[in-house]
């Protein structure tokens, strides 16, 4: 019987913060944000009132969590932004302006990877930055079914083919593996 296992929690935040080096006055976003918004919280400290982080979902009712939190914890520079991110242009975040664009646990959810993928480069800045975390193709008894997750090397080749160069290759926890792209 498979558990569900948030796999979130079982990457690690702190090491993925270190890596995608977030500084003062940048422009974030993280598409398809869990209703947790645990790197849109992280990255809004990180980017400074200077900076502005979007939070990207389909589902109304995460967005609305996340702006709540954001204004209890008195957060003012995040902002939730509706979007099916399977429809290109269809994001409401002017195009070339981000410095980086997270898709973090997303891709696996979802058929139409390359639509999502062409969205987050064409929202990136030219030297801009994309970070891609996504489950391992291993055996475990939890996470999403192997069938579902996406393999590394396709999303090197893809990101390949649509303009990104390959900067690293990582660990992003014991089931999760981290890429990180520069749009060129």
């Amino acid at each position: 019987m498979r558990q569900d296992i948030g796999g979130n929690k079982l990457i690690n935040l702190d090491y993925i913060m270190q890596k995608i080096n977030i500084a003062d006055k940048m422009n974030v976003a993280d598409l398809g944000c869990g209703a947790m918004g645990r790197y849109v919280f992280e990255a809004a400290k990180l980017a400074g009132r200077g900076g502005t982080v979007y939070a990207v979902n389909i589902l109304k009712p995460i967005l609305e969590v996340v702006g709540r939190r954001a204004k209890q914890e008195n957060v003012t520079n995040i902002k939730t932004v509706w979007s099916d991110l399977e429809i290109f242009g269809a994001t409401k975040i002017e195009s070339s302006s981000l410095d980086l664009a997270l898709l973090i646990n997303i891709l696996y959810q979802n058929k139409k990877r390359a639509e999502i993928l062409r969205e987050a480069i064409r929202l990136t800045k030219k030297n801009g930055r994309i970070l891609i975390v996504e489950w391992k193709n291993i055996a475990i008894p939890f996470g999403p079914p192997s069938e579902t997750r996406v393999k590394k090397e396709m999303l090197i080749e893809a990101g390949k083919r649509l303009g990104l160069k390959m900067e690293e290759d990582f660990e992003a926890g014991q089931y999760h593996y981290g890429l990180i792209f520069t749009k060129l």
